[in-house]
């Protein structure tokens, strides 16, 4: 199948979060025919009941292509003009995994082995597909991931660090807001004391960056609030232990910082001859905790049309990750030979 119809026929495979049994089926189908042709090991590695990871190997696989099978709602079916092919998914990752099968099967017919191809669920909320990968390893030395880095190794990936901003007060009635205590006016207190905090920054992967995400309390005009809360979101570029104070101590007294999520921001590797980038956005490289090798970070698309109506994938990009893919590969297999 050619990687222009498989990337099509991956987006009209209904996969959000968390139901990839279609898709999963879909590819175990798909690559069972490439084990029967080249002699591969196909399985199924269970995450939960109707969710699992597909992991193929043709030999001990020193390098492993990997990439998620989940998108995020809501679903938008595929097309294809002269330049792009378009969709749910297209380049948030399914034009990813069609041109990682497409550059495994260049290998094979080429006679080259010991590689793998491992695809994973739950990446655009949990990672949870990555966490069991990382448990359940297979002896691979590289980890090559793919996401819409335009075709150019990623340098690093910024992390994330999220906190619910929670304040409390009592309520009254408001022709007398002396009698009560606003909530609101506390929780903006406290927000734009966060907003004030000297951001980090690292030489390579530059500044961290807040957002502001949700605001919300209150019970309605008439009622001084006795409850607000918000989520903030900081892309975090290092070592996180003076902003995780420095948060804490800019809403005391007036809210409490509840942190709900934290993923390290990472430094990744890197080979001569590729064009290099730095991303903000987070992968499933920080939940394989380096159990399936070194992380790498490439592939064909544009993050900043992945999660839009506008998603899409430049078909040139896609015809070049097969190549760019089958050639990271043969040189990563190089360095331990």
């Amino acid at each position: 199948m050619h990687v222009f119809e498989l990337t099509r026929r991956l987006i009209d495979i209904e996969s959000i979060t968390p139901n990839e049994k279609a898709i999963g089926d879909f590819l175990f189908h798909h690559l069972s025919d490439l084990a029967r042709r080249f002699g591969g090991q196909l399985e199924r590695m269970p995450v939960e009941e109707l969710r699992d990871n597909i992991f193929i190997r043709f030999g001990e696989p020193v390098v492993v292509l990997s990439t998620h099978m989940d998108t995020v709602p809501p679903f938008i079916p595929s097309r294809e003009d002269d330049t792009f092919i378009w969709g749910r998914g297209a380049c948030d990752t399914k034009g990813i995994i069609a041109a990682m099968i497409a550059a495994g099967e260049r290998l094979l017919q080429a006679g080259q082995r010991n590689f793998g191809m491992l695809f994973v669920v739950g990446e655009e909320r949990n990672s949870a597909g990555a966490q069991v990968a990382a448990r359940n390893t297979r002896g691979s030395r590289f980890l090559i991931n793919g996401e819409p880095t335009e075709n150019r190794l990623a340098l690093g990936s910024k992390g994330a660090l999220r906190f619910e901003i929670v304040a409390s007060g009592k309520m009254a009635h408001s022709a007398y807001p002396e009698l009560g205590e606003s909530a609101i006016e506390k929780l903006l207190d406290a927000l734009e004391r966060i907003r004030r905090i000297p951001m980090p920054t690292d030489e390579i992967l530059g500044a961290s960056t807040l957002n502001i995400g949700t605001i919300e309390g209150g019970r309605a005009p008439n009622v001084i609030p006795d409850s607000a809360q918000a989520e903030i979101f900081i892309r975090v570029v290092g070592d996180v232990t003076k902003l995780r104070a420095d948060i804490c101590a800019a809403v005391a007294p007036d809210a409490e910082a509840k942190e709900v999520l934290f993923i390290p921001a990472l430094h990744l590797g890197t080979l001569q001859g590729f064009e290099t980038t730095v991303v903000a956005f987070t992968t499933d490289i920080p939940a394989f905790a380096g159990a399936w090798g070194e992380p790498y970070l490439l592939g064909p698309g544009s993050i900043l049309v992945a999660h839009t109506a506008e998603e899409r994938i430049p078909k040139e990009q896609l015809q070049q990750a097969v190549g760019m893919y089958a050639d990271l590969i043969k040189r990563l297999q190089a360095k331990v030979s």
